[in-house]
């Protein structure tokens, strides 16, 4: 009956946490770390810092594509390419240098979700992450067209600040990688230099996960493991992620631990107040 109740309250709490974040600006989630690159409207893992990813609830957005998250002192900006089934997980380096200061390349724990305050920002915070000409959004040629279609009909970040490849892949392991064009509204199909959508195998651009929790890097296609000198510092690295407020980490100082926001104190505390009533009567 206990185990029943407890998996009910995890439940409850994270679709307090997922009505919370839709609608509010800012505030604090659960955050928990991921550890396989993903992304649900095409974006390009080989082209993006996928060390620095958000995979939250809710339908990704044409231009709320850019998210501050903060613990105790140090914060990173992620960039939300995916939706999750209702977990805020976010990439799985980001969440250990939250919650330690260090890489887990470097350091790697284990632990569960870690409440940590949240701010959307503007998308253009979000640019030293998007490792293209221009600082624009990388989006499959092939599978990415429904999403940006979306984006083009209205005023949006993603409409003015894209790019597409002929690859098919967010793993970037077929296709091209050729930067194609798109005359909108006229056609609604990119042309490309080779065949769209063509199924060549692609080796030139690797995507590379930060597995947990081990921290091993492996190549995201293969699984392989992969040091850093034979390739693992690649375009989609850790160290490469320059708009991110790793200070302590980069500086090789120690990391610097303050009290907790009052959002997440508030967070923390109000959930479990408002539930209370229903456990205290449940296990009597």
């Amino acid at each position: 009956m206990r185990s029943i109740l407890h998996c009910l309250f995890l439940l409850l709490l994270t679709a307090f946490a997922v009505v919370c974040a839709q609608t509010n600006s800012s505030g604090a989630v659960w955050a928990t770390p991921h550890d396989s690159y993903s992304s649900s409207i095409g974006v390009l893992g080989c082209k993006i810092d996928t060390d620095r990813v958000a995979y939250w609830p809710g339908s990704v957005d044409c231009s709320n594509i850019c998210v501050s998250l903060s613990y105790e002192g140090r914060s990173v900006k992620l960039l939300r390419v995916d939706q999750s089934q209702g977990a805020f997980d976010i990439s799985y380096d980001a969440w250990n240098y939250l919650y330690t200061g260090y890489s887990a390349t470097k350091k790697p724990t284990s632990g569960g979700p870690v409440a940590m305050n949240y701010e959307n920002v503007d998308a253009s915070e979000c640019q030293d992450l998007l490792h293209t000409d221009g600082h624009k959004l990388p989006l499959s040629a092939a599978n990415s067209i429904n999403f940006l279609a979306s984006c083009l009909d209205g005023d949006t970040w993603v409409g003015k600040n894209y790019v597409l490849f002929n690859i098919l892949d967010s793993l970037c392991s077929w296709g091209h990688d050729e930067e194609c064009t798109l005359d909108w509204p006229t056609a609604n199909q990119p042309t490309c230099p080779n065949t769209l959508g063509a199924p060549v195998a692609l080796t030139t651009d690797p995507v590379y996960d930060v597995k947990y929790p081990s921290g091993q890097k492996v190549d995201a296609a293969t699984g392989q493991a992969v040091n850093e000198r034979d390739g693992g510092d690649s375009s989609n690295s850790y160290s490469t992620a320059g708009s991110n407020d790793d200070s302590d980490e980069k500086e090789g100082r120690a990391p610097g631990r303050t009290a907790p926001s009052l959002h997440v104190l508030a967070f923390s505390i109000a959930v479990p107040g408002l539930l209370f009533p229903f456990f205290s009567t449940s296990f009597r």
